[in-house]
């Protein structure tokens, strides 16, 4: 069996949350690590977030991340309520798992290794420092979360 997305390392879990500062203060204590630090997404002229299909110049959010050993992240998502993937989430279903995120190589291939398996894709864009590119698809029968690539080093235009 091929693997659909060429790796098997899950990079990032990711949660939506209502109050980002409540939760990351709240996380923090439970580690006992410092607070991090949280910042906006991103500004849409360098995002150039696409939300099912269509141009998303609203679409944002806060994030803040925990370093959770071995590579992975722990992140934190606070929709800021314009229609995303994020906002939906916490529309339909409250504060929760969102995504499991995989670092990948040649976006443009694995986006359509996802597609030919049957996912769904709901969302892209440029990390707000324009290092590099996310793409969200809705996973499908038996995955309840999204499935996140993410990809350094390479952006949409």
């Amino acid at each position: 069996m091929s693997n659909i997305l060429g790796t098997t390392k899950v990079t990032q879990i990711a949660l939506i949350v209502r109050d980002i500062e409540k939760t990351k203060t709240r996380l923090a204590e439970l580690l006992g690590v410092p607070v991090p630090p949280h910042f906006g997404g991103g500004d849409y002229s360098v995002t150039k977030t696409v939300y099912r299909g269509a141009p998303a110049p609203k679409a944002g959010c806060f994030l803040a991340f925990f370093d959770a050993g071995g590579g992975l992240q722990l992140e934190l998502i606070q929709p800021n309520g314009e229609p995303s993937v994020w906002q939906d989430f916490l529309d339909e279903k409250g504060e929760g798992l969102h995504h499991i995120a995989f670092g990948v190589k040649g976006m443009d291939a694995v986006i359509q290794n996802c597609g030919n398996f049957g996912m769904k894709l709901e969302q892209t864009g440029n990390y707000g420092d324009a290092g590099g590119c996310y793409s969200y698809f809705q996973a499908g029968d038996g995955l309840p979360f999204f499935i996140e690539l993410l990809a350094n080093g390479e952006v949409f235009e």
